[in-house]
């Protein structure tokens, strides 16, 4: 079964450390680094007047976004869903596939440098410009991703398969001692 972190609504403060960190880690890692637009996290702070919450991918076992894309650019990876980012093609389908909102559309212009689009009956042109999605990917191989590391108020936690399983199983447990 697949990890994913939580958000606590009742312990998020709203301070944007969860979404740098995110940011920081990716760009650290070099995923970022080729890119002139260094700031892309993962994840998104969902905010009312009444409940802050980080929302992120929920790495789902039979994922919505997997089964959408075309090309097969996302897929299952060690203990999550990951994006192979030389696959994608940008065609946003994963973006409407996902329940939770958590796949995010990325402008890659280093990647089309020196790909002209021509207008036809025009003289101008323009630089094409070329798309990737980006989801959460639990920081790759770290024991905690980095916005869990720096969250002041303790709201995100990282779920693991087992844990959900042994939470499942003591929740059966105390429902049959209820009988």
């Amino acid at each position: 079964m697949n990890s994913f972190v939580v958000g606590d609504p009742r312990l998020c403060i709203g301070c944007k450390a969860c979404i740098i960190a995110c940011a920081k880690a990716h760009r650290e890692k070099g995923k970022d680094k080729e890119y002139d637009h260094p700031f892309h996290p993962r994840l998104s702070l969902v905010e009312t007047p009444g409940i802050t919450i980080p929302v992120q991918c929920r790495h789902c076992e039979d994922s919505p976004c997997a089964q959408v894309c075309p090309v097969n650019a996302i897929i299952q990876k060690g203990n999550h869903i990951d994006v192979i980012d030389e696959l994608c093609v940008g065609c946003k389908s994963c973006v409407l596939a996902c329940p939770f909102g958590a796949i995010s559309v990325t402008e890659r212009p280093a990647l089309g440098a020196g790909f002209r689009l021509e207008i036809h009956g025009g003289e101008d042109s323009c630089e094409k410009q070329i798309f990737r999605v980006e989801k959460c990917d639990l920081c790759g191989d770290d024991e905690d991703p980095a916005c869990i590391k720096v969250c002041p108020a303790s709201a995100l936690r990282l779920v693991r398969g087992e844990q959900l399983e042994e939470k499942k199983m003591s929740r059966r447990k105390l429902s049959a001692k209820r009988l």
